[in-house]
């Protein structure tokens, strides 16, 4: 790697695990293209993270059967959309083994990404979260790829228990205490499902924990979740599944109603071309 571009994506990966040790939580907002990461950039967030499902809803895929490469490629056109610092969803790694949790990380370092998700979830219906120690080596073997970097790569580790059916609150603080002891630098459990839910994940860990916003559910504000220790705010697929749902509301009206007073709700070309001009393009 180029000694510019390693000393620009250590500048990054240091302002990124910088901000999960302030006093309040941050928004790290979720595009899933080119033109979402830099819209985000000019609105003024510090970082940004992938959402997998978005990006797959954009390609008319359904979540997790994109594979590695696509997903690392649209990755690194994010990381090249703006200056700010990027966080990946890279799903299980893209393989059950522990080696394949490491490679991941290797190569989303190559990247331009300074920070990556690897989750406790199988992908398979009908096994659908890895068995405790596994889930832990897999984490392990991430966590020891990731500091080979030459850069500080922050690992957030999920266990994504709420998201398939298995609201177990024990079971998933006992997975994230296990990610946290092999060494991962963010938890993480998407879905929980109440303040109490959140409060009693934070409290039982040492290490900064991930809440997402924009699920059904528990609806708390950037300065509630601050108050009950949270650090880092995301949205996951939320921000794509909004402005998808706008298309299908736009599209169905003109579709049934033969109207277009949906239009008075978009952006306007000036607003967009403004934003998108070669001279903001880096923010």
């Amino acid at each position: 790697m180029p000694s510019d571009r390693l000393s620009d994506q250590n500048a990054k990966a240091e302002k990124f695990r910088g901000l999960h040790h302030r006093d309040a939580a941050f928004i790290i907002p979720n595009p899933w293209d080119v033109g979402t990461a830099r819209l985000l950039a000019h609105v003024g967030f510090e970082a940004l993270a992938t959402t997998s499902m978005g990006y797959a809803f954009s390609r008319g895929c359904l979540d997790n059967t994109l594979g590695r490469d696509e997903t690392l490629a649209n990755a690194s056109d994010i990381v090249n959309a703006s200056s700010l610092p990027v966080s990946a969803d890279l799903e299980n790694g893209f393989g059950d083994s522990p080696e394949c949790a490491a490679e991941t990380i290797k190569l989303a370092g190559e990247t331009g990404l300074v920070g990556g998700s690897i989750e406790d979830a199988t992908g398979r219906s009908e096994d659908p979260i890895y068995e405790l120690q596994h889930a832990a080596d897999r984490i392990r073997a991430a966590v020891e790829a990731a500091r080979r970097l030459p850069f500080v790569f922050t690992l957030t580790a999920r266990a994504e228990n709420f998201l398939w059916g298995r609201p177990d609150l024990d079971d998933t603080i006992k997975r994230l205490q296990a990610f946290q002891e092999a060494g991962a630098d963010v938890l993480y459990a998407p879905g929980l499902r109440s303040r109490e839910d959140i409060s009693a994940v934070v409290r039982s860990l040492d290490r900064p924990v991930n809440v997402v916003m924009g699920l059904q559910g528990v609806q708390l504000d950037v300065s509630e979740l601050s108050a009950l220790g949270v650090k880092r705010i995301s949205v996951g697929s939320a921000l794509c599944r909004a402005a998808l749902g706008a298309f299908l509301r736009a599209a169905r009206e003109m579709r049934e109603n033969g109207t277009f007073r949906w239009a008075s709700e978009a952006a306007s070309p000036r607003e967009l071309t403004r934003i998108f001009s070669p001279k903001q393009q880096i923010e």
